[in-house]
């Protein structure tokens, strides 16, 4: 294949950063020569601050949130309300709900949701984690606040088959979060309502 940029190492660098989502070659090739007229300390501090969260970070053993130590701030705060878990598909949407100020339990993050389009089933999520968290007898409700997609719904359904034998409130967010919404772009007013108003599912 022919080179197309005057550096090999310019080539290789726009290769690497259009890897990312929502980045084309036109603006990888833009933030490359952006950090090419950057002190050279400031792209080193980039450099070892991504080499650093790839080879340090961690995953709460708990909750399976990002983390820095075994346990994540949320899990290891003793004001939440260990009652009450919110499940989510990811990592934004913990980010997403915190922002709204309206929720002061703790997290479950499943990790996806099940999509067997995309070869995703149970067995792929952290559900049985989810399942030994209610047997341990100390959590009162669970609230699913899964993405209002179809898969979304399947994994709901999922779960609440797997906790129907636990004497657990299950609850889903109230529809102020329109079908086919991302938690993670909706607006925090709507969101922290629907935690509110939130629909009980037994």
């Amino acid at each position: 294949m022919q080179q197309q940029y005057p550096s090999l190492l310019l080539e290789q660098a726009v290769a690497e950063i259009s890897k990312l989502p929502g980045i084309g070659r036109k603006t990888a090739l833009r933030l490359v020569l952006h950090m090419l007229r950057r002190d050279a300390r400031e792209v080193h501090a980039l450099g070892n601050s991504l080499k650093r969260l790839v080879d340090e970070v961690q995953y709460c053993r708990t909750c399976h949130n990002i983390c820095d130590k075994e346990e994540c701030d949320i899990c290891a705060n003793p004001l939440r309300d260990r009652s009450t878990i919110c499940v989510v598909e990811n990592i934004q949407n913990v980010m997403a709900i915190e922002n709204t100020g309206q929720y002061r339990g703790l997290y479950h993050v499943l990790g996806g949701v099940i999509s067997p389009m995309d070869g995703i089933g149970p067995n792929d999520l952290e559900l049985q984690s989810l399942v030994e968290r209610v047997e341990q007898g100390d959590i009162a409700e669970i609230i699913l606040a899964l993405n209002p997609t179809m898969e979304g719904d399947t994994t709901n359904f999922y779960i609440q088959r797997r906790l129907a034998g636990n004497r657990v409130k299950l609850s889903v967010l109230a529809r102020g979060v329109s079908v086919g919404d991302d938690l993670e772009y909706t607006d925090e007013v709507t969101l922290g309502r629907s935690i509110i108003n939130r629909t009980a599912l037994n």
